[in-house]
């Protein structure tokens, strides 16, 4: 009984010891997630369990991404603030981490977690030229995703037909237009993105067809008319040597 009360005694001491940091957000986060959104302002703030004692302060790190992130010196000790303004969309996903320097072991951190919409709602003006291809793009990135659906002329576009493919990596949607036609591929289309969360949004472009260009190498042309010419030349001079001659036996 008296050993082990002895080990009882001995680890209420060794916990009792025990380094830790905590990490505190405004606005708050749920666990070690927190919410925002983007453009608002987010103060993350680190403290050590040792007190505000001179003589067992501990200097504080502060990381982004496993990146060190660099603050004043008298921000380092026992209670270190960071503020993070405005927030972006770059920082989705983000974990903000705070450590004892010289421990690595004894850390706290936070993931952010951004909202955002897709950068839609405008119009975009486009020539194509025909038997071409063309790319019509839209930027699609957005916390929470959303759907993506293309138009022409008001109508879910037909994808089995007119040459068209669409492809979309969560970033960037495009639709893809194989060797343009007036009567097939000219008119008004839409990228429309939904959400839940954002509702509709969408991004125009209106497709004119053009009569393709004649266009002539510019490389090989240049070369041809250098060749002729400097053959008329070599013809002229070989003619005035032989009048000379000529003139000369006379």
């Amino acid at each position: 009984m008296e050993v082990l009360v002895g080990v009882s005694l001995l680890l209420l001491c060794f916990v009792s010891h025990v380094k830790a940091v905590t990490v505190e957000s405004c606005p708050l986060a749920t666990g070690t997630l927190l919410q925002t959104e983007v453009k608002k302002t987010v103060t993350l703030t680190c403290m050590t369990d040792e007190g505000m004692d001179p003589s067992k302060q501990k200097e504080l790190q502060w990381f982004r991404n496993g990146a060190r992130v660099n603050v004043p010196e008298e921000n380092r000790l026992y209670r270190s603030s960071l503020c993070v303004q405005p927030v972006t969309k770059e920082d989705n996903g983000v974990i903000f981490m705070c450590q004892l320097k010289g421990d690595a072991s004894v850390n706290s951190s936070i993931k952010f977690d951004v909202k955002y919409p897709p950068d839609l709602n405008d119009t975009m003006e486009m020539f194509v030229e025909e038997t071409t291809d063309a790319v019509l793009s839209c930027d699609v990135r957005a916390n929470p995703p959303v759907t993506v659906a293309w138009k022409k002329d008001g109508k879910v576009l037909d994808l089995t037909s007119g040459s068209y493919k669409t492809t979309n990596n969560g970033i960037t949607a495009q639709l893809s237009i194989t060797k343009a036609k007036r009567d097939v591929h000219q008119g008004t289309y839409i990228c429309e993105v939904n959400s839940a969360v954002y509702g509709t949004m969408a991004r125009m472009f209106n497709v004119t067809v053009e009569d393709k260009v004649l266009r002539f190498p510019l490389g090989p042309t240049i070369s041809g008319v250098v060749v002729i010419l400097c053959t008329i030349l070599f013809a002229i001079i070989s003619r005035r040597n032989k009048i000379k001659c000529c003139s000369k036996s006379n």
